[in-house]
């Protein structure tokens, strides 16, 4: 079977030269074989080995595919396994499986080329946490049935918090008691334990059972439940506790720092029956949620999704601090440059916190020491003096600054020393003005430039003169003495000199005003100094200028005027308001304890915009109610169309805001359908938002092709649904999943389950007795019913056919075809006709189109009467 072409050389190859020959192998058979060829060279013989080898394949796979830990998210995770085929000839595999964990093999048999490899897709969904270890069998041409493990782990996506210090897991954080007003910080670790990046969000549960929100347990029970039927219960607690970060992504086994802050305030209670101020206790629970895990619809309000809580406990303390005496602290009264003392005695009365103040500056008063710490139950003196620096009576308002710690608005990581809380003291004191003996000595001649009124005795230890000379002047119309006769019809206002102000009679004078004599009223010589005195162009810039001042405040407060006026008249010029002075001559009315509301109801508040304010239970399920009352199905825009809608389907969307997001439910079960039939169940999509949201559905299933519309713009505070519409012609397990995006890039996805059978219908009985009715005549026909049932969710086309041998059947059924209604049943009328050697026994068969087949064994029941 081996054939040799070759011409052999009549003469000798020179050295470079080659010849070719060529062997044939032609098999006649299918089996290898082996031959040689000999070649002479010369004196040499040199053997070659001739092999035929039938073409074969050789198929190889690997025994096992792990598909490595996973998050139960849903989703159906594809994986591919590869058959390679390393011979010659195409080889045939055949895959088979009858386990539950593993979904789908495409394809699970076909043909492999050779030299070439072929994929094969294994899906696995990851609905629930479990260990998957499935055996499938794989039938290999040439290498007989090998087993291909499937591995996987399904792991439930868990947050871990532990301490930052000593990386233990934390239940609980207790702050201790704090200062209302003041802060206190603690570090811990949010922990991502699964192999896939998690989006996490903390939510401060404020209607938790067992939490607690400013009630003080020291009391007794009857004032603690008297204190929670007249409390305010309208409060935003997510002022109390801060989270920094609140919301944020983490890696496979990634930790994140946390900084959690504890600032309690004292709540305002609508009625107290004395006004010292009471202790406030804080139990909440911090949780932290995997964002997108969502349960079902109808559970979705009061349900949660798998997440890690975190209890906080802090109580808050008003300051408690007494001052003896005080707060009115009256000074002995003192001459100027003396001073006076009172010891004044501070006592803390806190029994868990200690107390730092600091007294402000204020005038004319002294306190030693300015600054201080006070133990808890302990007490210190400080000593306030009184050094008056001028003559008078003095009410002085002193502020005692209490200092804590509180938050940095600029640096929320980290907290400063600031004063939280004040108290004011009132202080009194007069100080006196010391009488002085004043001594004359005698005027040695020179005229003082003040003296008494004859001149001769000058007052020692006065005072300090002034740095101008005073000059002593009069109205000349005022005074008649000694005027002389010419002088007497002066009507003039001029000034009149007393004769003392010589030394200030060459000083510039105004150059408008005359001056005359104090008795005769002659006009005196009035010198103006050059160097001193003002120009012309002087005298009129200084007008100019003070005519410029007058003016520009005349304006500034004409303005006021007119603004206020307008104020007033904005006020009062509505439909409402009539121009009544709110409450004029009204008395105020009597209210009692009976008159206030055992429990205000939460009003819904728009949540903030601030990213370091926390989520509160309370206010999604408030924004979740109004959201839920407000369904719209139809009218919605497929695309955004508006300015606004455009605007707010382009943002980007933060954890905060996708956790206010419902889309679900997460898993849609059909359960068992029938095939071709046509099923609906509706996704659900609630917006809680205060913006529009574009969601896109993105559906490759031929199952779910009927499914519309698959695009929607939904309003802000909006409950809406989509139909999704299941049909199939396989019969088996479905089990895939499609994903949708919101505002075109925040992905999610449904699991879509359903399980399909066959069109099927039921019989009440197999067998079917027929017996006579009692009182009718010989002859008479029997009569009996059956029910077929359809269990299935599609209507069942159904015919009844006998099954005879050889001679004809004396039963009959009625009606012998027509249809059965999803989940409905039909009633048929069997009759047995009697006659002469009649069978008494008769088989049918219900035929269910594209469906089952039912035999159905009738009886006879005849009884002979002798």
């Amino acid at each position: 079977q081996f054939k040799l072409i070759v011409e052999n050389p009549e003469k000798s190859i020179a050295s470079g030269l080659q010849v070719k020959a060529i062997v044939e192998y032609s098999p006649e058979c299918p089996e290898d074989l082996e031959d040689k060829l000999v070649l002479l060279v010369d004196d040499d013989i040199v053997d070659i080995p001739l092999l035929g080898l039938i073409p074969y394949c050789y198929l190889e796979i690997k025994s096992e595919f792990n598909f490595g830990e996973m998050i139960a998210n849903n989703k159906v995770i594809t994986k591919e396994i590869s058959i390679a085929n390393r011979g010659s000839s195409s080889g045939v595999f055949r895959i088979s499986y009858d386990g539950v964990d593993v979904l789908n093999i495409k394809p699970s048999r076909g043909v492999v080329k050779p030299k070439s490899v072929r994929t094969i897709e294994v899906d696995i969904c990851t609905d629930v946490p479990r260990v998957i270890k499935e055996m499938m069998k794989v039938e290999l041409e040439g290498r007989g049935c090998t087993e291909v493990w499937i591995t996987a782990v399904v792991v439930e996506p868990v947050l871990k918090v532990l301490g930052a210090s000593c990386g233990k897991v934390l239940k609980c954080i207790n702050f201790g008691p704090l200062y209302f007003g003041t802060s206190k910080t603690e570090q811990i670790s949010l922990y991502n334990e699964s192999p896939e990046h998690t989006d996490w969000i903390a939510v401060l549960e404020d209607n938790a059972i067992g939490g607690e929100m400013g009630t003080d347990l020291q009391r007794s029970t009857d004032a603690v439940l008297q204190d929670l039927s007249l409390k305010n219960r309208d409060v935003d607690v997510s002022t109390l506790i801060l989270c920094i970060p609140n919301q944020g992504t983490l890696l496979p086994y990634e930790k994140t720092s946390i900084t959690l802050c504890f600032s309690p305030e004292k709540f305002e209670t609508d009625f107290e029956v004395n006004d010292s101020p009471l202790i406030q206790d804080y139990v909440l629970f911090l949780r932290f949620e995997t964002v997108g895990k969502r349960e079902d619809y109808q559970q979705a309000l009061r349900n949660h999704p798998p997440h890690v809580d975190l209890a906080l406990m802090g109580s808050g303390f008003p300051v408690m601090i007494t001052f003896n005496p005080g707060p009115v602290i009256n000074f002995r009264d003192c001459y100027l440059g003396a001073q006076t003392q009172v010891l004044c005695t501070l006592k803390n009365e806190s029994e868990f916190l200690p107390v730092t103040f600091s007294f402000r500056k204020t005038a004319h008063f002294n306190i030693s020491p300015e600054r201080g710490k006070i133990k808890k139950k302990s007490k210190k003196d400080v000593m306030f003096s009184f050094c008056p620096r001028q003559i008078g009576t003095f009410e002085m308002k002193q502020i005692v600054d209490i200092i804590g710690t509180g938050l940095d608005k600029n640096n929320l990581h980290d907290l400063k020393t600031k004063p939280f809380h004040q108290i004011y003291l009132s202080f009194f004191g007069v100080c006196k003005s010391k009488r002085k003996k004043i001594l004359f000595t005698i005027n040695p001649g020179l005229t003082p430039m003040i003296s008494n009124a004859t001149g001769q005795f000058v007052a020692d230890g006065t005072g300090q003169f002034s740095d101008t000379a005073p000059v002593a002047i009069l109205k000349s119309a005022q005074t008649q003495i000694h005027t002389h006769r010419k002088n007497r019809n002066c009507k003039d206002d001029a000034l009149i000199a007393f004769p003392n102000d010589r030394a200030a009679s060459n000083r510039p004078g105004e150059w408008n005003k005359k001056y005359r004599t104090i008795f005769t009223k002659t006009e005196r010589y009035n010198y103006i100094d050059p160097e001193f005195a003002y120009t012309d162009c002087e005298r009129l810039l200084k007008e100019e200028h003070k005519k410029y001042y007058t003016d520009f405040i005349s304006s500034l407060r004409q303005r006021r005027l007119e603004k206020d006026a307008a104020r007033q008249f904005y006020i009062y010029n509505n439909s409402v308001s009539i121009g009544i002075k709110p409450a004029e001559g009204l008395k105020s009315p009597k209210i009692s304890i009976t008159d206030f509301p055992k429990e205000k109801k939460l009003h819904c508040k728009t949540l903030p915009l601030d990213d370091n304010c926390l989520l509160t239970s309370r206010k999604l399920s408030a924004i979740a109610s109004k959201s839920t009352n407000k369904e719209v199905w139809s009218w919605l825009s497929p695309m955004p169309s508006s300015t606004q809608e455009k605007k707010d389907c382009s943002l980007t969307l933060t954890h905060k805001q996708l956790h206010q997001i419902f889309i679900g439910p997460s898993t849609i079960d059909f359960g068992d359908v029938c095939v071709y039939s046509t099923t609906t169940k509706e996704l659900h999509i609630i917006n809680n938002l205060l913006v529009h949201i574009w969601i896109q559905i993105e559906i490759e299933l031929e199952e779910l092709q009927e499914t519309s519309p698959l695009s929607q713009v939904v309003p802000p505070l909006t409950k809406t649904h989509i139909p999704i519409v299941f049909e199939t012609i396989t019969i088996g397990l479905f089990k895939k999943s499609f994903t949708y995006k919101i505002n075109n890039q925040h992905l999610g996805h449904v699991l879509v389950v359903a399980n399909a059978l066959p069109i099927e219908l039921e019989l009440s009985t197999r067998e079917l007795i027929l017996s006579p009715v009692p009182g009718c005549l010989a002859g008479t026909e029997f009569r009996r019913t059956i029910r077929v049932r359809n269990p299935r969710n599609h209507p069942a086309e159904f015919s009844w056919k006998p099954v005879t041998a050889n001679r004809r059947t004396a039963f009959s059924i009625q009606p012998a075809r027509g249809f059965v209604e999803a989940y409905s049943d039909l009633d048929c009328e069997v009759v047995w006709y009697p006659g002469f050697n009649t069978p008494e026994t008769g088989e049918f068969t219900l035929c269910v189109r594209k469906g089952n087949s039912v035999k159905l064994k009738c009886l006879a029941k005849v009884t002979i009467h002798t």
